[in-house]
């Protein structure tokens, strides 16, 4: 599995320690981690909330990452701007117990974390708990397992409903605000890991006409 972290920019100084955290669980059971940064507070591509949801439903839907770790100061921004974009599913995960009922429930593809809300003392601890519970079993079995044939039937209905309610990606992102796009893909960490990972050929050519290249 490739997990991508994004972090914005009223969070970015906590993205080392993140992905610390993130790579200390995830890397041992055999998935690789991509830092999309923002690395620090003063990176020259300043990412908001918004544009997390850009970048977050490129990755996902071009199969450059097949799971997101996202966030905000209070982690609702970045979720409601992930959940924007067709082929995202993104759950506010505060504990593990989010962590674990989002992850068998819902069985998503991106988590946003309240970076700075409640984020205090134990905090890393806190992520490692979350990313320990999130990854632990198999995504989508159920909770309790008695709900599993429903919970999975309702899944599906949701994600067909995704297919009706959202246009193509593509026609998506050259109809938004070309600069807002084109900032959100204009990170180090994106012209870094992207290429070599994208699997979708259209998607790729698309980014390619927005940032010029």
């Amino acid at each position: 599995m490739k997990i991508a972290l994004i972090n914005e920019n009223s969070q970015a100084a906590k993205n080392e320690m993140i992905c610390n955290s993130l790579k200390k669980v995830v890397e041992p059971m055999g998935y690789e981690v991509f830092n999309y940064g923002m690395y620090k507070a003063d990176d020259e591509a300043q990412l908001t909330y918004v544009q997390v949801g850009i970048l977050a439903a490129v990755l996902l839907n071009s199969g450059a990452a097949d799971y997101v770790i996202t966030g905000c100061g209070t982690g609702e921004g970045a979720m409601l701007a992930c959940n924007s974009f067709p082929g995202v599913i993104c759950g506010h995960v505060e504990d593990a117990l989010d962590a674990y009922t989002f992850a068998q429930i819902n069985d998503g593809n991106a988590i946003s974390l309240p970076f700075a809300k409640g984020f205090g003392w134990g905090g890393d601890l806190n992520l490692e708990y979350i990313f320990e519970k999130l990854y632990v079993e198999e995504s989508g079995q159920g909770y309790p397992r008695e709900r599993a044939v429903p919970e999975k039937a309702n899944k599906k209905i949701l994600d067909e409903v995704k297919k009706v309610t959202y246009q193509d990606i593509n026609v998506i992102l050259k109809a938004m605000d070309q600069e807002l796009t084109k900032g959100a893909l204009s990170t180090e960490g994106f012209d870094k890991y992207f290429w070599d990972n994208c699997k979708d050929e259209t998607i790729k050519a698309t980014v390619k006409e927005i940032l010029g290249k």
